[in-house]
């Protein structure tokens, strides 16, 4: 570079203030504000199979009762690593998982910190495991629920093949994760639509599995009811509908009514009929049916236990 090019010094900016500046420009980008919130839904408000919300009570009492077990009765010597509770919630969308989570929660008479993968993933190598222990700080410090909402997405099967970057980060977010719920001694929910692609690992951590499924035809007349307000005109036969579709879950039967119900104020009828919310849930279910011969690809990913320690302690 010639004399002339050359860039004056008093431009220059010195390396401690660069850093100083991307560092923080880091922490903007990556600072995440955990917030518990007070559960949205109790019991009453979920549609359940009766052995659906038996188990779950089962969880929230286990839950409830272990500090008379643990702490009165004197367990806590006996089974000092049984403390932890886990609870995985799977089976199709819109089955009531989420909501399921927030009434235990309630149940429980505690708030909820509910975690999205979307939210603690990071660009940045070792920042998501970060974020991860973060989250679990924060809901221990609030005594919180906490929550992990489409849980596969984090306690995915690990890579054995590691070819790039990605791979490493994303082994090193599942060992960290492994670490923490080994120590965490508190109660924990999960949910997922996709529990096949959870890692064995987990699997074993996690205490207790309830399948959610869709509803019979019992729960989809109870729904068919629970959705449709006694304001709105129609001619719609419940029992009919709750016997010829299948398939459908809660979230299903809640948009049909909706989409029925804008649909026939489009068109100008004074009443929602039975054939247009008919087709409307046809409509439903043969996206469904499309959407359900698409198929994905499970791989796994593997990292030392030593490496995992490094990034939970923040040393790169």
């Amino acid at each position: 570079m010639g004399v002339g090019n050359r860039i004056p010094e008093s431009k220059l900016m010195p390396p401690d203030t660069y850093e100083s500046k991307v560092e923080k420009s880091k922490k903007q980008e990556t600072g995440i504000n955990f917030v518990p919130e007070e559960p949205r839904y109790d019991l009453c408000d979920i549609i359940l199979p009766q052995n659906v919300r038996d188990d779950i009570l089962d969880v929230a009492d286990y839950a409830h009762n272990s500090r008379i077990v643990f702490e009165q009765w004197g367990l806590s010597k006996t089974h000092k690593y049984s403390k932890r509770m886990g609870i995985n919630l799977y089976g199709p969308p819109g089955t009531g998982k989420t909501m399921a989570a927030h009434a235990i929660a309630k149940h429980l008479g505690r708030k909820i910190l509910a975690v999205n993968y979307a939210d603690i993933e990071s660009k940045y190598v070792g920042e998501t495991p970060k974020n991860i222990r973060k989250a679990f700080e924060v809901a221990k410090e609030t005594k919180s629920i906490l929550f992990f909402d489409e849980a596969d997405a984090i306690l995915s099967r690990r890579v054995t093949n590691m070819s790039n970057a990605t791979d490493v980060s994303v082994n090193q977010t599942r060992s960290v994760m492994l670490m923490i719920l080994n120590y965490h001694e508190d109660f924990i929910i999960f949910a997922t639509n996709f529990i096949e692609n959870f890692d064995p690992a987990f699997m074993r951590r996690i205490a207790k599995h309830v399948k959610f499924s869709l509803p019979n035809e019992e729960c989809r007349r109870t729904l068919w009811r629970m959705y449709i307000p006694e304001e709105m005109p129609n001619n719609i036969d419940i029992d009919s509908l709750a016997r010829k579709f299948e398939g459908l879950s809660g979230s299903d039967i809640s948009t049909a009514v909706l989409m029925a119900a804008f649909k026939a104020v489009r068109s100008g009828a004074r009443f929602v009929e039975q054939s247009c919310i008919e087709n409307v849930t046809s409509g439903i279910l043969a996206s469904k049916a499309d959407n359900a011969t698409r198929t994905g690809v499970t791989t796994k990913r593997i990292v030392s236990e030593e490496y995992a320690k490094s990034q939970m302690q923040g040393k790169h």
